[in-house]
């Protein structure tokens, strides 16, 4: 602070030099001359070295100062003052030249992004949201949502139109879950039997012609039948039969007419349609 004093016994607290009719400044209710007061409480200049006298503009920044000829770009050296900038490892750049250097950058169109802009991330990637579009339709994909594929962002529509893999039996596109049969893909309420139409998501089931039926309707339709019981033979669950002269029985029916006991492994006689064990055949 300067002010102006009249008094032949005004001095400098510093030098004791006379301050009548001088320019001076106050510190801590101190009088200083402008010389002693730049000597000793003057700031430094980062960029010059120099200290800051009276009669310059001192610019500061977190507790750093500077001329203000000296306040400017480390790059382009045009002045900062009163103009926005950046610093980076203690060096000042203005807006330009610290986003040609350092900002982040468009994985699409490679330019930087500037303040206030909106930035889309996937993968460690980035994008402007004009730049994050579909790879097949070209369009942004903005807040919509987008399946991945091949290291690219796929919209929805796009991705079911050309890669969703599509139902065998209806051949619309399987959103979720689904069930593989033979290599074939399958809504699971579109994977059912072909005679009763029951879901087989869960259950024995086999096929015929390539076409699903459940283990009941295979079994009526085309399972050989015990001539014993007369069920069907499905071989289901490891079920063994015995097939003799086209007839076929379980192995639990596979019994002597007369005795019945299990013929499975043992030596046994016809007569007519019966089938006897060795001992009951004499």
């Amino acid at each position: 602070m300067e002010q102006e004093h009249h008094t032949g016994h005004f001095a400098c607290h510093s030098c004791d030099v006379s301050l009548t009719g001088q320019r001076y400044i106050l510190r801590d209710d101190e009088p200083h001359c402008l010389a002693c007061y730049e000597a000793k409480f003057a700031n430094t200049c980062e960029q010059c070295k120099e200290k800051i006298g009276c009669d310059s503009k001192d610019l500061s920044f977190k507790e750093r100062h500077w001329h203000e000829k000296c306040f400017k770009c480390s790059a382009c050296t045009t002045s900062l003052a009163d103009r926005p900038f950046a610093t980076k490892e203690e060096q000042l750049y203005c807006s330009d030249c610290y986003d040609e250097r350092f900002a982040a950058r468009c994985d699409g169109c490679q330019g930087v992004f500037k303040a206030g802009m909106r930035k889309y991330e996937y993968r460690g990637q980035q994008w402007h949201e004009e730049c994050f579009l579909c790879v097949e339709c070209k369009q942004p994909i903005g807040a919509k949502s987008f399946i991945p594929r091949e290291n690219q962002v796929v919209c929805v529509p796009c991705y079911e139109a050309k890669y969703a893999q599509r139902c065998t039996k209806c051949s619309e596109v399987i959103r979720r879950g689904g069930v593989t049969y033979k290599g074939n893909p399958w809504h699971k309420e579109c994977f059912t039997c072909t005679s009763c139409s029951k879901q087989l998501a869960g259950l024995k089931f086999t096929s015929k012609d390539e076409q699903p039926y459940c283990a009941d309707c295979y079994g009526e339709l085309f399972a050989k039948k015990c001539t014993k019981c007369t069920k069907p033979i499905t071989g289901f669950g490891g079920c063994k039969f015995i097939s003799f002269e086209d007839r076929h029985w379980h192995s639990e029916c596979f019994l002597c007419g007369k005795c019945n006991s299990n013929l499975v492994g043992r030596g046994f006689l016809t007569s007519d349609d019966m089938i006897m064990c060795s001992e009951c055949g004499r």
